[in-house]
């Protein structure tokens, strides 16, 4: 299988309820580990990236068998509250949160409406680390067969050597599949953007 690249445009995102109904996400990509094709609002999912909407202090949904990273992306900031005590500040400008999905958490918000990027990826199937880099001229991305990477972009533009050189805006997201060979992608642009690889399980 050869390597696939696919853009999610910002405006493409699909936005639904949480699954216990008490805020909004806007889902940017799902998909299956190792083939790695997009999914359906409907389908089963190994990873989904997604934009969480807190307009309010609110319970987060449980994910079993899910890790997830959340990354704050705009507003004042809020406090993770877990069921088990701990309690984690997400400060800005991007202040981030690994945790399990099982766990029950509360999101109190410091002052007004917060966006939080969110990836999730079922631990059974893959491995997932997050980076959040500055966008300075060329970055390259190098992705062993079988890995997939996504790239959001928080801040100004970037720009695909492949793909038919799609130019990336702020809050536009890249899925990038290595498929059967190694993957070498060029990303230029100036701005910052987060970072993933998704590796499957052997």
């Amino acid at each position: 299988m050869a390597h696939r690249t696919w853009v999610v445009p910002a405006h493409h995102a699909r936005r639904e309820r949480w699954r216990n109904g008490q805020g909004w996400t806007r889902e940017i990509a799902r998909w299956t580990m190792p083939a790695a094709l997009p999914g359906s609002q409907d389908d089963p999912w190994d990873v989904r990236l997604s934009i969480a909407e807190i307009d309010t202090d609110a319970a987060f949904s449980v994910f079993e068998g899910v890790e997830r990273e959340l990354v704050l992306l705009a507003g004042n900031g809020m406090e993770l509250v877990f069921d088990d005590g701990e309690q984690v500040a997400l400060e800005p400008p991007h202040g981030r949160h690994r945790f399990a999905g099982e766990r029950a958490v509360t999101a109190r918000l410091r002052d007004g409406r917060t966006l939080d990027f969110n990836l999730m990826w079922r631990r059974a199937a893959c491995e997932a680390t997050l980076w959040h880099r500055p966008l300075v001229g060329p970055m390259v991305v190098f992705g062993d067969p079988g890995s997939v990477w996504a790239v959001y972009v928080v801040a100004g533009e970037a720009r695909l050597d492949e793909g038919g050189g799609s130019v990336l805006q702020a809050g536009d997201s890249v899925v990038l599949v290595a498929g059967d060979a190694r993957l070498r992608q060029v990303i230029e642009g100036a701005g910052e953007a987060l970072v993933m690889r998704i590796s499957p399980r052997s």
